[in-house]
């Protein structure tokens, strides 16, 4: 017969089959995106404290100043400061310090000898010879997930612990 071809196409089959395919890799990919989408916040917080806390031993040593992390309970801000900076320069870097998401809250700064700080504004010091206090920040996600960050004086980096923990629990 002539004049009759073949259209080459797709059969209901195939088309049936893919779209199944692609609704189970969604059906299997959504819950992780969502987690990573409500999570996103506490990773951000998280990064930023584990980040500037080691950078700020380090330019304590190398600049021999004095730094101050400050955690600004109620502001719900962390800010740094350095010995030497005029009160204009102290008001500015408070300003323009790190606000928390809105689904983050500070919930308290524990120091050494059970003094625990949980309104107003606590101070973490990093001191010329490269060392700090001991402290741990905890903070709280709205979805009531703790996070607990140790800071260690004589260690660079941060540990992260993803409940409440003391200092007599580290």
């Amino acid at each position: 017969m002539v004049g009759f071809e073949r259209i080459k196409g797709f059969t209901l089959i195939e088309l049936v089959a893919v779209v199944a395919l692609i609704s189970i890799m969604l059906f299997l990919a959504i819950p992780r995106f969502q987690s990573d989408f409500f999570t996103d916040s506490t990773k951000k917080v998280s990064r930023w404290i584990m980040y500037k806390v080691p950078a700020l031993k380090e330019n304590a040593f190398r600049k021999q100043k004095k730094y101050v992390l400050h955690v600004g309970i109620d502001s719900e801000k962390l800010w740094i400061t350095h010995e030497g900076m005029s009160d204009e320069e102290l008001q500015d870097a408070e300003m323009d310090g790190y606000k928390l998401p809105d689904d983050i809250k500070l919930q308290d700064v524990e120091f050494p000898d059970e003094q625990v700080i949980s309104a107003g504004r606590a101070d973490i010091y990093f001191y010329e010879k490269g060392y700090s206090d001991k402290a741990i920040i905890h903070m709280v996600h709205d979805d009531d997930h703790r996070l607990s960050f140790l800071i260690e004086p004589f260690l660079p980096q941060v540990h992260l612990y993803n409940k409440y923990v003391g200092l007599e629990d580290s």
